[in-house]
């Protein structure tokens, strides 16, 4: 078992030594990389900050001379991601260990995000308090709060850093005895507006023999998903929730970025799509609404979430530019309407119930769809049972090789 701890050498040696001494102590070996840029390392590295650098498309005397805190850090971020890749494809990185402040947090978290869910990864962090996003993104990385600044070691410091150092040894050492599923995998997007649709597909596709794994569509969860298609975890997608198009065209807080629904069409796996709650756009607490949408339709899912509804205009758009992400698939690929509602708020008698929105929404879809992609169109709302069994029964008929986009 081998441990990869990443660190600015040139600063936090007594610290990053104090952890690898008490992994060592307990049987794992541990590999140092060192990503400081500006002095010697204080203690001996196994990979030289040189030989980051160098992976990260430059040089160590380089980035001295240019003295850019900024390209520093996105080099080393680069160069050990492409370190923690390279040992983790040789077998040598079971588990990968930062400890710094938000220079080696951001260093340490690129190289964990370029390794697989699953492989062991641990960050002990003075950001780890605050927004993590940036660090963590679409993957399991486990972040610690240091408490006090990683500063010397005392009596806080030994005991923060041993418990990281022990949880590490934990985590490489011990077989978790879970069983990997040979049944096929179905991704599946939910929201809490969409989730009795997403529950009953999942009850029928597991009852069928698949295992499926459901992303919240917060963002991350969208990012988590193409990710892990890339990867090829996921053999099939369920995308009932597309909603993180919304905030990404609108400016919500929960979009999932431009690439989003881009993975299964690259990768041609097959895949049903819905326009799930694309009724809404989301922010954080009532007041952090921008000015600019002060005369919309809001709901207050809770105090720290707002929905905005979305406009006509918005969802023309939005069928667009989704219509053209289907178009793209090497796949088979259908796209399924439930022109009876995109989500609970959407049904009759529902606070974003808007039928001039989701024509606009369901128009633009017909105008832009390629005749490659099936069209599925249902008098139901989302969550009507009908319409889950009608869109899982078109993805397993897909599974089964009887589509063809």
């Amino acid at each position: 078992m081998s441990v990869v701890i990443v660190g600015t050498l040139d600063t936090k040696g007594e610290e990053i030594g104090f952890a690898r001494d008490i992994i060592q102590a307990q049987g794992i070996d541990v590999h140092l990389v060192d990503v400081g840029v500006m002095g010697d390392p204080e203690i001996e590295p196994d990979t030289t900050a040189d030989e980051v650098a160098q992976a990260g498309g430059s040089s160590l005397a380089a980035l001295r001379e240019d003295e850019d805190r900024g390209v520093a850090i996105e080099v080393m971020g680069d160069g050990a991601a492409a370190i923690a890749t390279r040992f983790h494809e040789a077998g040598t990185l079971d588990g990968i260990l930062g400890l710094g402040g938000s220079g080696n947090t951001s260093i340490a978290t690129s190289a964990m995000r370029a390794l697989p869910v699953g492989v062991p990864k641990l960050m002990v962090s003075t950001m780890a308090s605050g927004d993590t996003e940036p660090y963590v993104g679409a993957t399991d990385i486990a972040m610690l709060y240091s408490v006090a600044d990683i500063e010397g070691l005392n009596q806080l410091s030994r005991t923060v850093i041993a418990n990281a150092a022990l949880a590490m040894v934990g985590m490489v050492a011990n077989d978790p005895g879970v069983e990997l599923s040979e049944k096929p995998t179905i991704g599946i997007t939910m929201f809490g507006v969409t989730t009795p649709c997403v529950q009953t597909a999942r009850e029928v596709l597991e009852d069928s023999g698949y295992e499926t794994i459901v992303f919240h569509a917060t963002g991350t969860g969208g990012r988590a998903m193409e990710n892990l298609i890339r990867e090829g975890v996921i053999d099939g997608v369920l995308d009932v929730t597309t909603t993180e198009w919304a905030d990404e065209l609108v400016g919500g807080v929960l979009s999932a970025g431009p690439d989003r629904l881009d993975a299964a069409a690259e990768t041609g796996i097959p895949q049903v799509v819905a326009p799930g709650a694309l009724d809404m756009v989301n922010f954080g607490p009532r007041e952090s609404v921008p000015e600019k949408f002060e005369n919309r339709t809001f709901h207050v899912h809770n105090p720290q979430v707002t929905l905005m509804r979305t406009t006509p205009e918005e969802n023309t758009e939005l069928g667009r530019i989704i219509a053209e992400k289907l178009n793209a698939a090497t796949g088979p690929t259908a796209l399924a309407l439930p022109l009876g509602g995109v989500s609970m708020l959407d049904e009759p008698g529902g606070d974003f119930h808007d039928p001039e929105a989701d024509q606009a929404l369901f128009d633009a879809f017909r105008a832009h769809l390629d005749d490659g992609v099936e069209l599925i169109e249902s008098d139901a709302a989302i969550n009507d049972a009908a319409f889950a069994r009608r869109i899982v029964e078109t993805l397993e008929a897909y599974m089964d090789g009887e589509g063809d986009s």
